[in-house]
């Protein structure tokens, strides 16, 4: 029962981390390869906040949320007036300077070595430990993370966003400052990323840089794309889909040694077929080009 509640878990992590990152593919159309660097931003500032300073969960939550939206100045500002591929190595450069700077600054971060012994959340003296308990806790933060999406993109916010991605030329000959409003959906996606890294860090216990590669930023984008973008529906699809599939090779009986190799291959063939036959994904509104 405790493994399947931990699968829970997860998907509840990963749907935060979707819907935030269809923000930007799906809603304002930036292709960035970047979100798993707010991922480990967030869940590095709340593990760095609580073992070497004490501070309570809910104060290094919020501290993180916003130490990841300003962060998320460094890539947005100089990268959401570049297009196509040169917007794309941006988001490439930041993810692999942020995966360099938590793998080599070990005097803050533990470097290679990672940070153990991360406390779990209390509440009023009730320490949300556990499987079943960490499972009831995150689902709680997902729904209001959620809401809180659907509501941004059902405003005139994210109706922009969708204006901005059909017809930049157009929304910005409407007076909308184009720039302004993909900075701040960056900013959006980026705080929401970091809740995401605070629930795993505090879940786990332990973290270090090889959680939050190139690599993860990639299955984050996949799950968007396969799932469909452009909606709430598509992440929510993804997520489950990509999430369980390592959870079926285990009940295989495949080896560990060569388990990961045949998801990433799993994950590729999916994104090529998708992109191929159904480029709006599973339940997409939206076929990213």
């Amino acid at each position: 029962m405790n493994y399947i509640f931990h699968i829970l878990t997860m998907i509840n992590i990963y749907l935060i981390l979707s819907l935030s990152l269809n923000i930007l593919v799906g809603y304002s159309g930036l292709l960035s390869i970047c979100h798993a660097a707010f991922y480990g931003i967030g869940a590095y500032i709340s593990a760095i906040l609580m073992t070497k300073l004490g501070i309570n969960f809910f104060f290094a939550l919020p501290i993180a949320i916003m130490g990841s939206m300003v962060l998320s100045l460094l890539v947005s500002i100089p990268s959401v007036r570049l297009k196509g591929d040169y917007f794309i190595l941006t988001t490439f450069a930041f993810q692999i300077i942020v995966f360099d700077v938590l793998y080599n600054w070990v005097s803050l971060t533990k470097g290679p070595y990672g940070i153990s012994g991360i406390p779990s959340p209390s509440f009023l003296g009730y320490l949300i430990t556990g499987p079943v308990k960490y499972f009831f806790f995150s689902l709680i933060i997902s729904i209001l993370c959620f809401v809180f999406i659907n509501i941004v993109l059902k405003a005139p916010f994210g109706q922009v966003l969708k204006a901005i991605r059909e017809d930049e030329t157009l929304a910005h000959a409407l007076g909308k400052n184009v720039t302004k409003f993909k900075i701040q959906a960056f900013a959006v996606a980026s705080a929401l990323a970091a809740i995401s890294g605070v629930l795993f860090a505090h879940y786990v216990t332990y973290i270090d840089p090889t959680s939050f590669t190139l690599d993860e930023s990639i299955f984050l984008l996949s799950i968007v794309l396969i799932g469909g973008c452009g909606n709430i529906k598509g992440p929510i699809f993804g997520t489950f889909l990509l999430v369980i599939i390592p959870e079926i090779l285990r009940f295989l009986g495949i080896p560990d040694t060569i388990a990961p190799n045949i998801r990433q291959i799993i994950y590729g063939l999916l994104l090529v077929i998708f992109m191929y036959f159904r480029p709006q994904g599973i339940a997409g509104e939206y076929k990213f080009e």
